[in-house]
């Protein structure tokens, strides 16, 4: 067979991909997604390189970091409280029902405890910051896009990442921080008051147990997982907002699509960070 026979079939065999739709498919879907995974990566090393070197020379925006903290923080506190209440409740009546059920019920607290601080502390803040704050930065940085506020601060040689980036970053990472102390504060308080007056518990048995599972490296990793969290859903909103395109339903559709990338890329993080700190730290025996 000639080569220029094999070269006409591969040739047919493109053409009925793409007209099938497969080809566009995954053009549309897989190719994109990599691209915009690798996009968002190199975003990330950008941002912290031009972070440290503004930090080190003393250059770093503060006026504008504390401005985007306020802003966060007023945006984010009321729910976060409002998220975390039902959450203690909720993990509290589970872990309360398997308790009882084989006898365990003096060890609700450690169980109570150590599941809001573990995952639902870093999770509740990750998710309230992707909806609520993260949806806020995509929505800033796509208007600014789509009235090209962005190119012509490159026309004045003023970097975007410097000047807009950076400190949402870094303002999103103390928020995220704060945020999640805050949940664990709130929700170890809240499983305490709903096991010791609505479930029967005693006061004594539920603080025991908590401390003597629970330990100081715990409440570390969940603020560490917080930090992780936060830079995840700074990194991926401003991505999508400075690669806003067609007018006024392109910033609709960056803010959806920072929220649903960010989701995504949370939980993934989460199992991954939660299996190497199962691996590395050992569990507290009793």
């Amino acid at each position: 067979m000639s080569t220029q026979t094999v070269d006409t079939r591969r040739a047919g065999i493109g053409e009925r991909w793409s007209r099938s739709g497969v080809g566009t498919w995954f053009h549309d879907h897989v190719t994109k997604s990599f691209e915009t995974f690798g996009r968002q990566l190199a975003m990330f090393i950008e941002v912290f390189k031009v972070l440290a070197t503004d930090i080190a020379k003393r250059r770093f925006p503060f006026k504008e970091f504390i401005r985007q903290c306020a802003f966060m923080a007023s945006t984010s506190v009321f729910p976060t409280l409002l998220v975390a209440i039902p959450i203690g409740v909720i993990v509290s009546i589970q872990v309360s029902n398997i308790a009882g059920q084989i006898g365990a019920t003096s060890f609700s607290g450690a169980a109570t405890g150590l599941g809001v601080i573990r995952q639902g502390a870093p999770l509740v803040t990750s998710l309230l910051l992707a909806g609520a704050v993260g949806s806020a930065i995509a929505a800033d940085l796509g208007s600014r896009t789509i009235r090209e506020e962005i190119d012509a601060m490159k026309v004045m040689g003023v970097n975007p990442i410097q000047r807009l980036i950076s400190p949402r970053l870094l303002a999103t990472m103390v928020v995220a921080f704060l945020l999640c102390g805050f949940v664990c504060f709130v929700g170890f308080i809240t499983g305490y008051v709903f096991n010791v007056y609505a479930q029967g518990g005693t006061p004594g048995s539920y603080t025991g147990t908590f401390a003597s599972f629970a330990s100081t490296s715990d409440l570390i990793f969940a603020l560490v997982k917080a930090v992780i969290f936060g830079a995840i859903v700074a990194v991926v909103a401003c991505d999508r907002g400075l690669n806003t395109s067609g007018g006024p339903a392109g910033v609709a559709n960056s803010v959806n699509a920072a929220v649903v990338n960010s989701v995504l890329l949370l939980f993934t993080v989460n199992v991954v960070m939660t299996q190497l700190f199962a691996l590395i730290v050992p569990a507290k025996v009793v």
